[in-house]
């Protein structure tokens, strides 16, 4: 008898999922363990796995499709069996009055907008626990200015957006392919991968970049406009958001208007740290790793190094509950990794009981799932402090956004030469970093963060610590 595979609950905050791609086709052979389809949460993208044998019978969702918790995705059964009759009218509906239910929601918590403290560099968890990366100002647009007349009609839209599934938004950027020329086959006119998979074939192609027109009337007096070569600039338009970038937004808001924050900030000198990251990286990074083999990176030092201080300063690793304040007995770091759709926060477990190489070794690991879409919700939860540095963007200092429930957030900037004044009191050149700590007052007062930052500077000036 087929077997109905059913939308899992893929986070603790999920009711609704995107199916941004099937993975198996209807008449696939399919096994307990596949991975049959991509999923779009409030979270992060994630692969569906398989919990029957046989051959996928039926799509009961088209991709760029949204599917309640516990609506029928698929059926599997035996070659030629006849699927189990499902109303799609129904999941697709419900899924509508869930997503209209939590914006409701959203809108009747949401306060008054305020003038923001500072600029919006940072960091805003997209999970339960974590720090994280800010959204680059500069996102990208899926609109490309027009000037051909020729090029195919336009996608369907309302209200001025177009409709497209996150796949297919994603598939499009890369290939430089407007959405407005593309032709929709989805649901409700929506824009799916497919779709750009056609328009490829077809040739359709991005407008060149508009320029000055020679046959247009030469002004009379008015300079020449400035037509800067490179990539063009984006038409106006809405961006359709994401159910990450969502939870985002709405943990940013959550946060900020909840948690009485205060920001601490030390300069490190970072000399010792980059002359030790130098030394090891040139006896081990050439090494295979089963001979020791390892590279070690300025952000694998400062998880490190917050563990430690964390472990001297215990009070900043705790939680605001309402009526008591919970003081966690081991510290699981999270820390902000960029993903095309925003970011996450995954989380290095028990980081207190590891060596600077294990928790490099699981940093790296962490990326690469982040970026390949394979954390789980164990990998993005249960954090108890977060990092998040954006000194490889070149970024001097900024303060992070506390990511509830921790009661602190470290944000690094980029390490900067500039003159000091050495320990002879001459002039010399200096290789400083800046330390941001934001903190929730109800937790930790002043005193205990800049005793934590007070800590953390002095294992990270001298980094041999961390070795022993």
């Amino acid at each position: 008898m087929a077997e109905i595979i059913e939308m899992p609950k893929l986070s603790d905050t999920m009711t609704v999922g995107t199916l941004v791609s099937w993975l198996k086709k209807e008449g696939d052979e399919v096994a307990s363990g596949d991975m049959i389809c991509e999923v779009e949460t409030d979270k992060a993208t994630m692969e569906v796995e398989c919990f029957a044998d046989g051959v996928l019978l039926k799509h009961y969702v088209a991709e760029g499709g949204e599917i309640p918790v516990g609506s029928p995705m698929c059926a599997v059964g035996e070659k030629g069996e006849e699927p189990p009759a499902v109303d799609t009218g129904a999941i697709a509906d419900k899924a509508e009055e869930l997503k209209k239910e939590e914006s409701e929601e959203e809108d009747s918590e949401e306060k008054p907008a305020e003038k923001p403290e500072e600029a919006p560099t940072q960091s805003a968890p997209a999970q339960p626990s974590g720090g994280a990366k800010p959204e680059p100002q500069g996102r990208k647009q899926e609109f490309i200015p027009e000037e051909d007349d020729s090029e195919p009609a336009p996608a369907q839209a309302e209200g001025g957006r177009i409709k497209v599934s996150p796949l297919a938004r994603k598939l499009a950027e890369e290939k430089g392919i407007p959405l407005s020329a593309i032709s929709p086959s989805g649901p409700h006119g929506r824009i799916v991968k497919k779709d750009v998979l056609k328009a490829i074939e077809e040739g359709v192609k991005a407008p060149a970049p508009k320029t000055a027109k020679s046959d247009a009337p030469a002004a009379s007096s008015a300079p020449a406009q400035y037509v800067p070569s490179g990539a063009p600039i984006a038409e106006d338009g809405p961006i359709k958001v994401t159910n990450m970038r969502k939870a985002i937004a709405t943990r940013l808001v959550e946060s900020k208007t909840t948690i009485p924050h205060f920001y601490l900030e030390v300069e490190v000198d970072a000399a010792p740290l980059l002359e030790l990251r130098a030394e090891i990286n040139h006896h081990l990074s050439n090494r295979a790793p089963e001979e020791g083999g390892i590279k070690l990176t300025v952000n694998d030092f400062i998880l490190k190094a917050a563990t430690e201080a964390l472990r001297r300063v215990p009070a900043v690793n705790a939680s605001w509950m309402g009526d008591s304040i919970q003081q966690h007995g081991s510290v699981h770091m999270a820390f902000g990794v960029a993903v095309p759709d925003g970011l996450v926060t995954p989380v290095i477990r028990d980081a207190h009981a590891k060596t600077l190489r294990q928790i490099s070794i699981d940093t790296k690991e962490l990326i690469q799932k982040s970026r390949n879409k394979k954390l789980t919700p164990q990998d993005m939860s249960g954090s108890t402090f977060t990092v998040t540095n954006l000194g490889m963007y070149g970024t001097s200092g900024f303060y992070g956004i506390i990511n509830p429930p921790n009661a602190a957030i470290l944000s690094v900037g980029a390490t900067i030469k500039k003159p000091v004044v050495d320990k002879d009191g001459n002039l010399a050149v200096g290789q400083r970093m800046a330390i941001g700590l934001s903190c929730d007052h109800r937790v930790i007062d002043g005193a205990t963060g800049a005793e934590f930052l007070q800590a953390l500077q002095s294992i990270l000036e001298s980094p041999a610590l961390m070795l022993v």
